[in-house]
């Protein structure tokens, strides 16, 4: 049976700190994809994400445990809880292998579709509506990412096509894992614990993965690859992903979304320092628009509908 239950964050503006919080989140992801490249010559990237779910359950238990969390108690979020975990490593499966297919820049901007999945499932899951200027907001945004990254050639092959479809399945399998968390009984969660439930599905599914991919060890990692791979265990999937999470209970889903834009732009400018890759002045204006974008994805809208007696049917169990 289900009963219907109040969403009051639908329409709840971003405040100062969950903006500055976001950012930070942003600033990390951007950086964790060059991560992910430094550690590659020495550990695949099935394996890599194998791991770094493998790293991070503890912590999850270890943070959520200081807290009081009671991770195994009964509450009736373990089958959304199973569902989100199924599209967080299906995620991770598609992301990996599409960039075997597709450039990192195509990648890139494909990836970045999320918030509009986001959006489009918040209006039937989550009574959230962007109004005309959210939608303009948006558009401005992934222009702006687009620009910075480079707009994607016409003219590629099958396979290209093919690893861009993977990465687009992996962009809606994020927003639909968000959904998931603000949409279900997941919501009443502690963010420790639903975010506990992915990392621990995941593990199996990346692990098949990577057996299936023949992906080994071959060599014993240089240190540098330790230090990143516990940086990715243990603060940008035990930490940033489980503030992630909390900030998705209290606020709209699709203004958050909105902000990962800005994540492809930190990448590119950790990028120039660390991979010493060139910036254009084309960078400057496509930075002008993401922010101009955000602002506008962020300003109140007459014409959205978030009524505060919105409703959502949640399943009991």
């Amino acid at each position: 049976m289900s009963s219907p239950q109040t969403i009051p964050s639908a329409g709840r503006p971003l405040s100062a700190g969950a903006i500055a919080l976001m950012l930070m989140l942003c600033l990390t992801w951007g950086f964790n994809q060059i991560a992910v490249k430094l550690v590659l010559p020495d550990i695949p990237p099935m394996l890599q994400a194998t791991i770094r779910s493998m790293g991070a359950l503890p912590v999850l238990f270890i943070i959520g445990t200081f807290r009081g969390v009671k991770f195994f108690e009964r509450d009736g979020t373990w089958k959304p809880g199973l569902v989100a975990g199924l599209m967080f490593g299906i995620e991770f499966v598609l992301i990996f292998q599409g960039l075997r297919f597709t450039s990192a820049s195509r990648a890139v901007v494909f990836l970045y579709t999320a918030p509009f999945f986001v959006a489009l499932g918040s209006y039937q899951v989550l009574a959230e509506r962007l109004g005309g200027t959210q939608w303009l907001g948006l558009a401005v945004s992934f222009a702006g990412v687009a620009l910075a990254i480079g707009v994607p050639q016409p003219d590629v092959d099958a396979k290209v096509l093919l690893g861009d479809l993977m990465i687009v399945g992996g962009a809606a399998l994020w927003a639909a894992t968000t959904l998931v968390a603000k949409g279900t009984r997941l919501r009443f969660a502690a963010p420790e614990k639903a975010l506990g439930y992915q990392v621990a599905t995941s593990i199996p599914i990346l692990g098949l993965a990577a057996f299936v991919f023949g992906e080994s060890i071959t060599h014993t990692p240089a240190p540098l690859s330790v230090a990143l791979m516990a940086f990715q265990a243990i603060w940008v999937v035990g930490t940033t992903f489980t503030l992630w999470f909390a900030l998705v209970k209290a606020y709209s889903a699709s203004k958050l979304s909105a902000f990962t834009f800005i994540t492809p732009l930190f990448g590119v400018v950790g990028s120039y320092f660390i991979m010493h890759d060139t910036l254009s002045p084309t960078f400057g204006a496509a930075a002008v628009l993401v922010i101009a974008g955000l602002f506008l994805v962020n300003r109140p809208s007459s014409t959205a509908a978030a009524p505060r007696d919105a409703l959502l049917n949640v399943t009991k169990t």
